[in-house]
């Protein structure tokens, strides 16, 4: 058990490489769909992340692709399923198995994620069906007196039993604290809430008894809110990014994946770049959803004959994030023009 997790953590956390989050619920899929021009359909759902996962050449900027549970039980066009037309292209398969966030009781307006019932045994089907990692998704809002110590604890309490039980399962947990950069706080404050919520979630892993060695941190990065008047120059958001992980996360952690948390594109990937230029004690690479695959959809927009076109909007995205991981933000800031011309 404890041989696969190893050989999985290091296959997942490999340089040069990301991992590709194709995770959306059906309902924030369908509505993305919809506005991409593409009928909200489960076979469009499922085309969709054919085109995804079957792009040529996908494996050289990415180890692995998290899926939803209903991808992980559909086919690829050619008769495969899913896990294995991964495993073909050298890619592992992930799968997303929190049910999303809820109203938490005693806290009026925050929420905490749930899925923890039955988790053991859903687990244990999805190892079956050939996942070999698995990631949960906490959200925590930043507002007035937000987020409360109880939403906090609740969430970091629900992202260490879901890594326990991944790590008993022989999964690798990715655990995503996600601080959303909705709101018009400033970027101290982002810091200043991101580092409360890793403090309080590395001692519940530790209370858990959760193997570092063999989990996968994936944090937002040290941003302003989205409605704040701040500007943060790339080099800006590495220098808090690192100090406020380096202050918390331990060294024995595999590696530290980050999301890109609804910057655009070419923002994540500047940031992705300067945070890479910086000195770190664990592995650092990018876990991104919109910011690979929405140009991707957006050229693509459910007409078959533009597959390629799809294919090669996230190609072009790849090449960018694992230039910036490989080079720093100077090699990045003109891979811009890069990423248009193969759009």
């Amino acid at each position: 058990m404890t041989d696969d997790l190893m050989r999985t953590t290091a296959e997942l956390i490999t340089r040069g490489r990301g991992i590709l989050a194709a995770d959306e619920s059906i309902a924030t899929v369908s509505d993305r769909l919809q506005r991409a021009g593409a009928a909200p359909t489960a076979e469009n759902r499922r085309a969709y992340r054919e085109l995804l996962v079957t792009t040529p050449g996908l494996s050289d900027g990415v180890t692995g692709v998290i899926l939803c549970e209903e991808t992980l039980s559909q086919t690829l066009s050619d008769g495969w399923s899913f896990s294995d037309g991964l495993a073909i292209r050298g890619l592992l398969a992930g799968i997303k198995v929190d049910t999303g966030a809820w109203p938490l009781a005693g806290a009026p307006g925050e929420t905490v994620t749930e899925g923890l019932d039955g988790l053991r045994e859903r687990l244990a089907d999805h190892a079956a069906l050939g996942a070999r990692f698995a990631k949960w998704h906490a959200v925590l809002r930043i507002g007035a007196g937000q987020p409360s110590w109880h939403a906090l604890h609740a969430n970091a309490h629900a992202l260490a039993r879901f890594a326990a039980l991944c790590q008993e399962a022989s999964l690798v947990p990715i655990v995503e604290p996600e601080v959303l950069m909705t709101g018009a706080h400033p970027m101290r404050r982002c810091r200043d809430v991101t580092s409360a919520a890793l403090m309080v979630l590395f001692a519940e892993l530790q209370n858990a008894q959760v193997r570092l060695d063999t989990l996968v941190l994936m944090p937002n990065m040290i941003v302003p809110g989205d409605g704040s008047d701040d500007f943060a120059a790339p080099e800006q958001v590495a220098a808090e990014t690192m100090a406020a992980l380096r202050n918390v996360v331990p060294e024995s952690v595999a590696g530290v994946a980050f999301l890109s948390g609804g910057q655009d594109p070419e923002t994540a990937t500047m940031n992705l770049a300067a945070i890479a230029d910086l000195d770190a004690p664990w592995p650092v690479t990018f876990s991104f959803g919109r910011a690979l695959a929405e140009p991707a959809l957006s050229a693509w927009h459910g007409d078959p004959r533009r597959v390629p076109h799809g294919q090669q909007a996230l190609a072009g995205r790849v090449v960018a994030n694992a230039v910036a991981l490989a080079r720093g933000p100077r090699i990045a800031a003109g891979q811009k023009l890069t990423n248009e011309k193969l759009r």
